[in-house]
């Protein structure tokens, strides 16, 4: 076994469904850069090995909410998902999000539009929600990269420093306390908050 294999097994694996709801890219009328986005940031981010279950699906209430079940049901701790949260008539992730919640948590959409009116001011009319079902985080995110990396990494000065924390600082602790497996983030992209009694001691 290599070190950095060695390394690696000291961390929990972790399953993470990633959707992206598009009408357009589902029936390949364009390229999706939704699920690319979604899988490089969090292998960036995260020092646990990751299995990803990707999911190219139109935009579709039932199909959507069907989707979100069958990922947390194949026992996906955290589900992520682009796409569909605007004031269009098509735009229905929200809807069909809130529509398998056990939870809702509003914290994760309010700290999204907070961090993207840094950006732009249409930043409003942005619908994302994050809610659990059983012992999964699902949490919907805008559907532009740029977008995506924004809200999960937060905005930081020229050193680097955190100015406005982005949302997936709270993720790992929320999954702890819904059952999940530890997730440890590089703190070079996204340093994690746990209360100190929280915080696993190193192995």
């Amino acid at each position: 076994m290599s070190e950095a294999t060695a390394h690696l097994g000291a961390f929990d694996p972790v399953k993470i469904g990633i959707v992206s709801i598009s009408d357009r890219a589902s029936t390949g009328v364009y390229e999706d850069k939704g699920l690319p986005a979604l899988q490089d940031w969090l292998t960036r981010a995260l020092h646990n090995p990751i299995s990803f279950e990707p999911r190219l699906i139109p935009d579709e209430k039932e199909r959507i909410s069907a989707t979100l079940i069958e990922l947390v049901d194949a026992g996906c701790s955290l589900v992520l998902t682009t796409g569909g949260t605007g004031p269009a008539l098509r735009d229905v992730t929200p809807e069909a999000t809130l529509a398998v919640a056990d939870k809702e948590m509003p914290g994760f959409g309010e700290q999204m539009r907070q961090i993207s009116l840094k950006f732009v001011p249409t930043a409003i009319l942005s619908r994302q929600v994050a809610v659990i079902r059983g012992q999964s985080l699902i949490i919907n995110l805008p559907g532009q990269p740029k977008s995506i990396a924004e809200t999960l990494e937060g905005l930081k000065d020229a050193e680097g420093k955190a100015v406005v924390h982005g949302i997936f600082a709270a993720v790992p602790y929320c999954v702890d306390l819904i059952g999940g497996p530890y997730m440890e983030t590089r703190s070079e992209v996204c340093q994690a908050f746990r209360p100190k009694t929280a915080i696993r001691t190193a192995r």
